[in-house]
């Protein structure tokens, strides 16, 4: 994200003697996560987590920074848990897993003036599409056979191809669509339905996967996750 450039923003719990501290990764991608003036991290996600980790009184950090240095942490180093990840079956014998934080619908999203028409992702395939570095959709838009993907450091960046016209479509959260500058973007066709969540490295213990996921499972069934939604004007899936 261009309001990231590598920063990392920590915020630490006090570690009791011989607990297992978990380091977590994200980028800022609004709603869904954003970074505050004072360097805190809140949003749908965040704040969701926020309250499954303090409530189990696990111990963590949060790191914010480009999404493929992101999950690459997540994927390579001990402890550590990256958030929030699609689910797709090639991510999910990489990590240990506490979901779901959301259900998204992802779009593709092209400038309002552009004339630009697809009813169907093959009709789509013939224009260029650009999307993050090491986010599901560069994988799943080269499965899906789309021949031009620009790849980008951060949602920013590809945004600003977008708006420029150096790309044609670019697949998003519909929620992240629904903050953006109506006059400005359009949704063109739903790229893909995928379940996000917090995944974690494998060196994580298996008792400690689940009592997270213990804890968010009661945070669904009380309410308070949509709860959260609600407050962010999120789009219920």
């Amino acid at each position: 994200m261009g309001l990231i450039r590598l920063c990392l923003i920590f915020l630490t719990l006090a570690t009791p003697a011989g607990a297992a501290k978990l380091f977590l990764t994200t980028e800022v991608y609004p709603p869904y996560n954003l970074q505050t003036s004072d360097g805190s991290v809140r949003g749908v996600y965040f704040d969701q987590l926020k309250i499954v980790l303090e409530d189990t009184g696990t111990s963590y950090e949060v790191a914010v920074m480009p999404w493929a240095r992101a999950i690459a942490l997540a994927t390579t180093q001990a402890m550590h848990c990256v958030f929030a990840t699609a689910r797709t079956p090639e991510r999910e014998k990489l990590f240990k897993w506490v979901a779901p934080i959301h259900i998204d619908r992802n779009i593709l999203v092209a400038r309002r003036e552009a004339n630009i028409e697809a009813s169907s992702l093959e009709e789509a395939r013939k224009y260029r599409v650009g999307t993050q570095r090491g986010d599901y959709t560069e994988t799943l838009l080269q499965k899906l056979g789309f021949p031009q993907v620009d790849v980008g450091a951060d949602f920013e960046i590809t945004l600003n191809k977008l708006q420029l016209g150096r790309i044609d479509l670019m697949p998003m959260s519909e929620s992240t669509f629904k903050g953006l500058p109506e006059n400005t973007f359009r949704e063109v066709i739903t790229l893909t339905r995928q379940q996000l969540g917090l995944a974690c490295n494998k060196s994580v213990p298996d008792e400690v996967i689940a009592k997270l996921q213990a804890r968010l499972d009661r945070l669904i069934a009380d309410g308070t996750q949509q709860k959260i939604f609600d407050h962010y004007n999120l789009v219920s899936p």
